[in-house]
């Protein structure tokens, strides 16, 4: 069967102009040999022309990668054109090649960590505060009735097969009703389940954002909001978060940073990496910036609910009163199963902004994968109202002891500054790098430990932000505690104080 494709070049024309050269590139499939046939007709016909027809058609033929010669044998006559014959490519060969969406695809974690190639203390059992899964030392189990939920679904048979793509309307509903109040109502219809709390951020982005439009994130910030916008050539920017006032926003610099492309604002509360918690007042001082800029918002609220006693969490979408949100959760970290794989999207939009657009994209995208574990949804509703408040009162009082306890030994440490979290997992340290004049970086400062120590913490420039540490609070409180002496006597080897940086200073 053969196939014609006329290549255009000018303004959708069908010819290709040539010194006043009409002709028409043809090309065809050889049945016999499976190559490429190129052929080449000339209007109005004209011999003399033909030889810068061959010269044209082996332009465009290596424009496309085809090697062009002249056919060999009498030349046919059709019509008013004159065709040249048949000439044929080469031998096709293997061009495999990874997409660019692959290519755009970027984990800043792990560009840092895979170059710190270091080998730890051999003296020293090695302790990883890095790894932001509270089930690494077993010291954090989930709850029995969640696993027995979990056996009673498998057990039941009724959870082997597919499920709709956003999820059981049933299990929809559980989740609309345990987090629907009187001032952010939800319903079955307002909840997409999803493969993680992951999975829930890139449909929130997918369905937000196009190529070529920004959203802002916050810096520091999880490392997969960047990882998933850049692979969708959606533009970073970046909003400060300020240490001095417990990591709060940056309001002026977040408002400074939109404009007529920015599709979304990314809000993360509780933090990771940063272990804070914002204030009633300081989530409605956001939602003023959001309204007025008419921006929607992305809420990670994976670690909702995980705030320690002195503290209140507000589901940003309580306190709006037409912002309209998605709020991304899950399972994974006040149920410490994140290894099962249960997320969702609960669309808060009271003024009916979003619309059925919105609905109907993310049921469009959830479409991609067929929704998340079908076992997971069957036990979903004993997870929620069969776990016992002492499960969770007993995780997050584990919790705020290991961030008191890590608080109070950093903070006695010369050149480090820790930050005091309020939630979540995390609790981020502040170097004071002129005091270490040894290394460079974060990144150094952080390599060097584990050599010496045996003890690995993330380098905060993993979350855009040098300088710091972030140390995970879910390791039993025996390691903590080993882990802190070693960082103490690590900084207590290289510290230098003013007297030592500037004669260092005088000797360069």
């Amino acid at each position: 069967m053969v196939s014609k494709m006329v290549i255009s070049v000018l303004q959708g024309k069908r010819e290709v102009s040539c010194h006043g050269l009409e002709l028409l590139l043809l090309l065809t499939s050889d049945p016999v040999s499976s190559q490429v046939v190129v052929g080449v007709q000339l209007e109005p016909v004209g011999v003399a022309k033909s030889s810068e027809a061959l010269s044209l058609a082996c332009l465009i033929g290596t424009l496309l990668r085809i090697r062009v010669t002249k056919a060999q044998g009498p030349r046919k006559r059709n019509g008013n054109s004159l065709s040249l014959g048949k000439v044929k490519s080469r031998k096709p060969r293997w061009a495999v090649r990874a997409s660019e969406m692959s290519k755009k695809t970027f984990n800043p974690i792990r560009a840092i960590v895979d170059t710190m190639k270091v080998e730890p203390n051999p003296n020293k059992p090695m302790i990883s505060l890095s790894l932001g899964d509270p089930t690494v030392f077993g010291n954090l189990p989930t709850d029995d009735e969640v696993i027995q939920a979990v056996k009673e679904a498998l057990d039941s048979g009724n959870y082997n097969g597919y499920a709709p793509s956003v999820g059981y309307q049933s299990c929809r509903q559980v989740v609309a009703a345990y987090y629907s109040c009187p001032e952010a109502p939800l319903e079955a219809q307002d909840v997409i389940l999803t493969s993680g709390c992951s999975q829930a951020i890139e449909l929130a982005l997918a369905v937000l954002a196009n190529p070529g439009q920004n959203i802002l994130v916050p810096r520091p910030g999880f490392s997969l909001y960047k990882t998933l916008a850049l692979s969708m050539g959606i533009e970073v920017k970046f909003y400060n978060l300020l240490p001095e006032k417990s990591w709060e926003i940056d309001l002026k610099h977040l408002e400074s940073l939109v404009d007529a492309k920015t599709a979304c604002l990314i809000v993360n509360n509780p933090s990771n990496p940063c272990g804070s918690v914002f204030s009633k007042s300081h989530l409605q001082k956001i939602l003023a910036v959001a309204s007025r800029q008419c921006v929607p918002i992305l809420a990670d609220e994976i670690y909702g609910d995980m705030v320690f006693a002195e503290c209140k969490y507000e589901p940003i979408a309580t306190l709006s009163t037409n912002v309209p949100i998605l709020s991304c959760g899950g399972l994974a970290k006040r149920w410490l199963v994140p290894g099962w794989r249960m997320g969702w999207i609960l669309v808060n939009d009271r003024r009916d902004i979003f619309g059925n657009e919105i609905r109907d994209g993310l049921v469009s995208l959830s479409q991609r994968i067929l929704g998340p574990c079908t076992i997971v949804q069957g036990a979903l509703e004993h997870i929620i109202h069969r776990t016992p408040p002492e499960f969770y009162h007993n995780t997050l009082s584990f919790l705020k002891s290991n961030a008191d306890l890590c608080y109070a030994a950093l903070s006695a440490v010369s050149g480090l500054q820790p930050v005091r979290p309020s939630g979540a997992m995390y609790l981020m340290v502040g170097i004071e790098m002129e005091h270490f004049p040894k290394f460079e970086n974060d990144v150094e400062f952080t390599k060097q430990l584990i050599s010496e120590q045996s003890v690995f913490c993330l380098p905060a420039s993993c979350f855009e932000y040098p300088n710091f540490f972030r140390v995970v609070l879910t390791v039993p409180e025996e390691m903590m505690v080993e882990a802190c002496s070693r960082i103490q006597e690590f900084c207590e080897r290289h510290y230098q104080g003013n007297e030592g940086a500037q004669d260092l200073e005088c000797d360069k």
